[in-house]
């Protein structure tokens, strides 16, 4: 025993007893978010549900079911609310600015997170004070150059804007995911022959596909639903989106609010299915590093 203890070893330390995992905290976290996902669904399903009432029964009977489920408020809301042309010129402002964006980003962010660029720490943060500029404080000057440039009421007037104004945030994210990635991936490609672009269309690329999703969600959401941009810019009803088509629908139906829920049912339901499709790639690249900085 002498011997043993001479050699100054010293004796393993004892492991230390894990806590017990505190069940009421838990409990009260879950509580939490059921106490949001109540207040998130409660204003949705009553629209969901006014959708199919008749009016008088919205105000007898709130939140229960239809007496007589009434599919004919949504044929009646869109032939009255003009909803197919609407519907027709969202996609089109949607798609511009959710292929603009995801592009213009995929690529600065590529640049800003894998490139020896000099300075593009500084560059980053020239991108990211766009985020801090609410659009009010440039929509009036903005006005007057789409005004001069003859882009005022046309597509464009929302397009660029739209595809500018978001931008910044796209990069950011895109950022975030690629700094994500291994380095080694790129190296490795160069060292095989591979230039920058191969590089990037064959290896980044294809393994940023959930970062990619996540932007489509965030960028597609904004666009379908800004309301303020276009509403300054394109005040010609032909060019409105369903964001401002539907105000002028609830300014003539005001007192209809079956119309009104079925109205507002017909333009959510993009968001829900573009969201719907890509909620696993959107999971993955949240839960990928898609928001490290």
């Amino acid at each position: 025993m002498a011997t043993i203890a001479g050699t100054g070893t010293r004796p393993t330390a004892a492991r230390r007893p894990q806590r017990p995992t505190n069940g009421l905290g838990q409990a009260g976290k879950y509580l939490l978010l059921i106490l949001f996902l109540i207040v998130f669904l409660v204003p949705l399903i009553w629209v969901l549900l006014s959708a199919f009432k008749a009016a008088p029964e919205i105000t007898r009977n709130p939140f229960g079911l239809p007496a007589v489920w009434r599919w004919e408020n949504f044929a009646e809301a869109w032939s009255v609310g003009r909803f197919d042309r609407f519907l027709g010129n969202s996609v089109i402002y949607t798609a511009a600015i959710v292929a603009g964006v995801v592009a213009l980003s995929t690529f600065a962010g590529y640049a800003l997170a894998m490139l020896p660029l000099p300075g593009r720490d500084g560059l980053l943060v020239l991108f990211l004070l766009g985020l801090m500029v609410p659009f009010q404080s440039f929509m009036i000057p903005l006005y007057y150059l789409l005004r001069d440039i003859h882009l005022l009421e046309t597509y464009w007037a929302f397009i660029l804007p739209g595809i500018a104004f978001r931008l910044p945030f796209g990069i950011f994210l895109m950022r975030g995911f690629f700094r994500g990635l291994p380095s080694e991936l790129g190296d490795a490609a160069r060292v095989d022959g591979a230039n920058e672009w191969q590089t990037f269309r064959q290896v980044i690329l294809p393994l940023a596909a959930p970062g990619l999703a996540a932007q489509v969600i965030f960028q597609f959401v904004w666009a379908w639903r800004e309301f303020l941009m276009p509403l300054v810019f394109v005040q010609t009803e032909a060019l409105r989106p369903v964001s401002t088509g539907i105000m002028f629908f609830f300014g003539r139906f005001t007192a209809q609010r079956d119309l009104i829920a079925a109205g507002v049912t017909i333009a959510m339901i993009p968001m829900v299915v573009i969201y719907l499709l890509l909620q696993r790639r959107f999971i993955e690249g949240i839960t990928a590093g898609a928001l490290k900085s």
